[in-house]
């Protein structure tokens, strides 16, 4: 059974939200020191006790219903100047710069974490863009689930007792 999606008014930012905090989740069940901030270029902060090592994490969370879920996650736009703003915030509270992407669709979730530098090694556009993105086709889910530098994280959701979408409500 499939739950379907029938987002709310305020779905966006609760989507935003929960990526921020199923970040700090999964990073927290780790054994890193975590926690959401309100700054500009910067969602999260994560320290390793073991490493020494802290983390500026941007984080992108969006919710694609079915037939929209390959489309590619915005990561920076240049016209807003998103990659600065993470450098900037990164070089104030001395982090290395991440990124996160998390996407839900009607089955399942993915949860995708690297470092701004692996991005750019492998993933990164070659040529200067307006917008760079996460692409979510096939191809490239299998790539990172190969990338040992991309930490993933599938999510399967599986409905017992819900409530049905209204579309699904309405049909015959």
């Amino acid at each position: 059974m499939t739950i379907g999606i029938e987002k709310s008014s305020r779905h966006q930012r609760i989507v935003g939200n929960f990526g921020e905090y199923l970040v700090c989740n999964w990073l927290s069940r780790s054994g890193f020191e975590v926690c959401v901030v309100d700054h500009t270029g910067m969602d999260v902060i994560a320290y390793d006790p073991r490493t020494k090592q802290r983390l500026g994490i941007t984080v992108k969370s969006r919710t694609r219903s079915s037939g929209t879920e390959t489309g590619s996650v915005y990561l920076f736009r240049e016209a807003k100047k998103d990659r600065q703003k993470l450098a900037d915030a990164c070089e104030a509270f001395q982090c290395e710069p991440w990124i996160a992407v998390y996407v839900e669709c009607d089955d399942d979730a993915h949860l995708f974490l690297t470092s701004l530098a692996n991005y750019d090694r492998k993933y990164g556009p070659e040529e200067k863009r307006a917008v760079h993105g996460w692409a979510m086709t096939s191809k490239c889910t299998l790539a990172y689930a190969d990338d040992p530098e991309v930490r993933y994280i599938r999510i399967k959701f599986t409905p017992i007792h819900w409530w049905p979408s209204a579309a699904k409500a309405a049909a015959p």
